[in-house]
């Protein structure tokens, strides 16, 4: 009897060449792996400019389908709308999973929303400046700074490493809402499950971001959780107990006597 094998979930990556550069082609496939296959892989832009030459070699490697989109106005973003139409019908088509839109142009926004809404899965790619309207439509979005590995790993047997974006501080907040929410009456929650929610509260959540490869170097540099092994070999995270503040000393009480000892030295004073 033959064992059915399950199939990856299909997605149709669809890449604006005018606002993407073409150092991301290896990292961005890889990333999509993780997730599904990409079934369609197609490029907008007008490719008979200089500005996109770049993308010739790029294009053979790794099987992306060139659409030409001639400029003929300025101003007239036609590789734009050549995208969006044809995300429309790859969606009434009823083959696919879920859409990778790769640009950081804004004007995608109500696309990723459209798509969706239709119960399309939606993962944006984009660089840092992306604005949040896009990144936030999208079920995920993730910088394209994060595809590209440091190039001085390149000469070395080291993997690469992650290049922080900003600094870890900044995570603090989201990890404490996502542990707060998640957590069990004793505090804890698993790293596993802190993993899987995470990109649902902040879309655009990713742990190279801060110069990690793993969420638990991410958790342990915060130095704020208490990071554990379960006696089944899994992490479980908790936020430490906060220090609490001294109490103030009571101000001190005179008695009756001695404010009376001194009124009179007071008076005495006052009349010598």
């Amino acid at each position: 009897m033959k064992v059915q094998q399950q199939r990856l979930p299909r997605f149709a990556v669809l890449i604006d060449a005018d606002n993407t550069s073409p150092q991301i082609a290896a990292g961005l496939f890889d990333e999509v792996s993780k997730f599904g296959e990409a079934s369609v892989r197609r490029i907008y832009g007008d490719f008979s400019s200089q500005q996109l030459k770049s993308w010739a070699d790029i294009l053979q490697k790794y099987a992306v389908d060139p659409y030409q989109q001639f400029a003929y106005t300025k101003g007239k973003n036609a590789s734009d709308i050549a995208l969006v139409i044809d995300a429309m019908d790859l969606l009434h088509s009823g083959r696919f999973d879920g859409f990778c839109l790769v640009s950081s142009d804004s004007d995608f926004t109500r696309l990723a929303s459209r798509l969706r809404e239709q119960g399309a899965d939606v993962y944006g790619f984009g660089n840092q400046r992306t604005p949040e309207s896009f990144r936030q439509a999208c079920r995920r979005f993730i910088y394209t700074e994060n595809l590209i590995p440091d190039r001085a790993a390149a000469t070395t047997e080291q993997p690469p490493k992650a290049v922080a974006l900003k600094n870890p501080a900044a995570a603090v907040p989201i990890l404490e809402k996502v542990v707060a929410q998640l957590s069990n009456e004793e505090g804890w929650v698993s790293l596993d499950r802190m993993g899987e929610q995470l990109p649902n509260f902040v879309s655009d959540f990713d742990v190279r971001t801060y110069g990690f490869r793993k969420l638990s170097d991410l958790v342990r540099k915060t130095e704020i959780f208490e990071i554990e092994k379960t006696e089944t070999g899994r992490l479980r995270v908790r936020a430490k107990a906060k220090a609490k503040p001294p109490k103030a000393d009571a101000p001190k009480r005179t008695s009756i006597r001695a404010r009376k000892a001194r009124d009179a030295r007071e008076k005495a004073a006052s009349q010598s």
